[in-house]
């Protein structure tokens, strides 16, 4: 009875926060309502037996894009009256692009209830042993058939890291280089001066 009750709990809540995550006028409200949705899909693939995907949406999508849109939205000068005004320039286009993903939801569903198509009888050699989670079968299966793969794919990872790096490092010319022996040989009595200044007689510069 608890697992309908949390489905129903999670689903609804989803739901909801994605609604409201289109429907809301300010893009930080947006951005928050977006990562409670991805909260509760999380507790739903718990649900499902999918703890490894539960983990990839807490850590990867709330932990890394959603605080980077978060960080993103907060940073930009954003002028309302000009997102509301391209909201409706591209709002036939839209229009346009949402009764296109209805006729695919609706052929989808109507494709479902005609019968699923019949790709091949399983065999019944990947399923998972018992006693071992999603998360362990998983990693065994990347660290040994997809070992190389894997490697690659977070040598790509590095590579792009460094790129953005080399890519947005400014060298400035106009600063003075920083000399660590001088400041660790300064004395207290050089770098801190007492004065007693007098009232309503300002600071000398």
């Amino acid at each position: 009875m608890i697992h309908i009750i949390a489905f129903y709990l999670f689903a609804v809540m989803t739901v909801g926060s994605g609604a409201i995550t289109i429907l809301s006028r300010n893009p930080v409200h947006s951005v928050l309502w977006l990562i409670l949705a991805f909260f509760n899909a999380a507790g739903l693939m718990v649900l499902a037996g999918a703890e490894f995907i539960a983990m990839l949406l807490v850590i990867v999508y709330v932990g890394a894009v959603a605080v980077l849109f978060l960080f993103v939205v907060m940073m930009l000068d954003i002028d309302f009256a000009e997102l509301r005004a391209g909201f409706v320039r591209y709002f036939p286009l839209g229009a346009l692009v949402a009764v296109v993903l209805l006729a695919e939801m609706v052929l989808g569903i109507g494709a479902y209830h005609a019968g699923g198509i019949q790709l091949g009888t399983p065999s019944g050699t990947a399923s998972t042993a018992a006693g071992v989670s999603n998360t362990a079968a998983i990693g065994a299966l990347l660290y040994s058939r997809y070992l190389f793969l894997f490697e690659a794919a977070g040598i790509i990872l590095l590579v792009a890291m460094i790129g953005a790096i080399v890519l947005t490092h400014r060298q400035r010319g106009d600063t003075r280089g920083q000399k660590i022996s001088k400041q660790n040989a300064r004395r207290p009595d050089e770098a801190t001066v007492n004065v007693k200044p007098e009232v309503g007689k300002g600071v000398t510069l």
